[in-house]
């Protein structure tokens, strides 16, 4: 793999790195002050930073074998063939924006979190890039703070409105507990598994990007269900009932999402076991197939399949939509069976999908 040293001549002066997620349960609920429940998943994005002997700085992705160089303090060039430059830059003007002197750098990235599938690989650059940061410059920069930071970067720099969640996962999560989360006060407390119970992650194959989806038209939506409904935000509607009054059929359908997706997260975070989990999962995707409207078919077809699975509790959409990936809640030690009985019928039926289980993957040589 290329090295730090390779592209830029000597050694990084920090490393750090940061983990993708995948969300259980709560999809859509965040930027609606709502409520969700992330875990971080094994792959993670890795960044070499050092500061530059020139006037500017330089970012080299691994993956696109492209360095990309722009000036402290603005953006770098918008392409499709350097994507993650605009979050390297726009996260150090977001840092810059707290108060912190921001030299021109040199960044190595270096990431095994799928991109394109949901699993947040820009949270994790984003968090990756800030924690190299805080250690190079040694900054009074906390978990929470760097979640806040990269959260601004991605709504002000890549153009995606989102919510907290994925920078909050990526920051504070681990892989063994979900993190539950408040997005409104930042309440948070990490809940185990379910006794007997293992994540299994499957990509669909059908890529998405949130900046040319309907990702940002979901949230205008929402915020007009929420000013008929005379309400700061979805997340302050108790009930699913209160939602029927509205007369938009859309925006009804949208709030019934994000109100019942808030009451299952709740359900959960208070405690049920495996199979209780696993009715809340497929419910959610249910609501986010038929009330959101973004999921697509390939994923509602390997959806079915893992609820078909009898290792499988519960499976759903997890990500934003319109493609990526899937998430079950299998029995413990069985993620490697149900990818290998669902992967065939899945390509049965024209799906081209992967098990994003690292063992799995090692076993097949992928």
């Amino acid at each position: 793999m290329t090295t730090f040293q390779d592209v830029f001549g000597s050694r990084p002066e920090v490393y750090a790195r940061a983990p993708g997620r995948v969300n259980l349960l709560g999809e859509h609920t965040d930027y609606n002050d709502g409520f969700v429940l992330p875990i971080a998943i094994p792959q993670s994005t890795r960044v070499a930073m050092r500061r530059s002997a020139g006037a500017r700085s330089r970012v080299h992705a691994v993956a696109y074998d492209r360095t990309v160089e722009f000036a402290p303090g603005t953006d770098a060039p918008a392409g499709e063939d350097n994507p993650f430059a605009r979050y390297v830059s726009g996260t150090l003007i977001e840092a810059a924006h707290e108060g912190f002197q921001v030299p021109a750098l040199d960044i190595l990235v270096a990431s095994d979190v799928p991109i394109g599938v949901g699993l947040s690989s820009s949270a994790a650059l984003e968090v990756a890039v800030l924690r190299a940061l805080r250690e190079l410059l040694e900054l009074d920069l906390d978990d929470v703070r760097i979640a806040q930071v990269a959260q601004r970067a991605e709504i002000e720099h890549a153009g995606v409105r989102c919510g907290i969640m994925d920078q909050m996962a990526s920051s504070l999560a681990d892989t063994r507990s979900a993190l539950f989360l408040d997005t409104r006060t930042l309440r948070r407390q990490l809940i185990p598994l379910p006794e007997g119970s293992s994540v299994l992650v499957m990509d669909s194959g059908v890529a998405r990007s949130l900046a040319t989806s309907g990702y940002n038209q979901r949230r205008a939506e929402c915020e007009a269900a929420a000013a008929a409904l005379g309400v700061p935000a979805l997340r302050d509607v108790e009930y699913v009932s209160a939602v029927e009054q509205l007369g938009d059929e859309t925006l009804r359908r949208r709030a019934r999402h994000v109100v019942s997706e808030n009451q299952r997260v709740l359900s959960a975070a208070a405690g049920c076991d495996a199979r209780g989990f696993g009715t809340l999962m497929n419910a959610s995707h249910a609501s986010l197939r038929d009330d959101y409207e973004v999921s697509v078919p390939e994923v509602d077809r390997l959806v079915e399949l893992l609820q078909q699975h009898p290792a499988v509790f519960g499976a759903r959409m997890t990500g934003a939509g319109w493609g990526g990936a899937c998430v079950a809640l299998c029995q413990a030690g069985m993620q490697e069976d149900v990818a290998r009985t669902v992967l065939p019928a899945y390509a049965a039926s024209g799906g081209r999908g992967r098990a994003l289980v690292p063992e799995f993957e090692d076993k097949e040589g992928r």
